[in-house]
């Protein structure tokens, strides 16, 4: 670690900070003052789950308390906090994933990456998958899920960084289950603008609507592909898209 840190030590000043990720249970005061040394700005943990036998069967080394005091060390020190999830672990399920972004949130990270789990082959997973003890989300119960996650982190003032792995030819030659998108954080997002447009439209009669959005979300709201555009059209709904910057990154108006 220090070796690292002394080589990128010469160039310091062309950068804002440095930026690493680690395990809850590697955090104490020691390492801390060390990091400060070195101009270390942002901490991201691998906390995964904040529930204590979810963590345990999945055989992560540390507990929730961990994760809890290492984000409060990392606070008082006044570095960033960055705490990363994975949904749909083993033995994990839709409340427990839910219940670990709103400990997340608790703990007041600055950032956070939400990665849905991925099956690779030759692991303990995918024994316990193949012997039918371990049934991970499918593909739309995973966006289901992450995009109530990503919209509960925005609305607490949560930076989302990332959601889902970055692709790889050897992430898709291995994943076996088959529930692995390359563009899942845009597949969330657009079922984000989905759902609230579909829960705007409940009191309005089938008719010409307008949905407004922030220019930058436009392409989401349509959908991957016009996914959304063409669900509320089987719905009977005439849709028309259209930009309005003075609204938030998922904020619609409907007229």
């Amino acid at each position: 670690m220090i070796s690292l840190l002394e080589a990128a030590k010469p160039y310091i000043s062309r950068f804002k900070g440095i930026r690493i990720s680690t395990r809850p249970d590697y955090i104490d005061d020691e390492i801390l003052i060390l990091l400060k040394k070195y101009n270390v700005t942002t901490i991201e943990l691998g906390a995964q789950s904040m529930n204590d036998e979810v963590l345990n069967v999945n055989k992560r080394g540390h507990n929730s308390d961990c994760i809890r005091n290492a984000s409060r060390l990392i606070k008082e020190y006044g570095f960033n906090l960055g705490l990363q999830m994975m949904t749909g672990l083993y033995k994990s399920d839709y409340e427990t994933d839910l219940y670990t972004a709103k400990e997340f949130i608790k703990l007041k990270p600055d950032c956070v990456r939400v990665y849905p789990t991925v099956i690779m082959k030759n692991t303990e997973l995918e024994l316990l998958y193949n012997r039918g003890e371990y049934i991970p989300y499918n593909l739309d119960e995973s966006v289901s899920l992450c995009s109530k996650i990503i919209s509960l982190f925005n609305e607490n003032d949560i930076d989302v960084i990332r959601v889902g792995l970055h692709y790889s030819d050897s992430l898709k030659e291995n994943d076996v289950a088959d529930n692995y998108h390359p563009a899942f954080k845009e597949l969330c997002e657009n079922r984000i603008f989905l759902d609230k447009i579909q829960s705007h439209l409940t009191n309005v009669n089938k008719k010409d609507v307008i949905v407004y959005v922030n220019q930058k979300s436009l392409s989401k709201a349509i959908g991957q592909n016009k996914c959304n555009l063409n669900k509320l059209n089987q719905l009977g709904y005439n849709i028309t898209f259209k930009s309005d910057n003075s609204l938030d990154k998922y904020d619609i108006l409907i007229k």
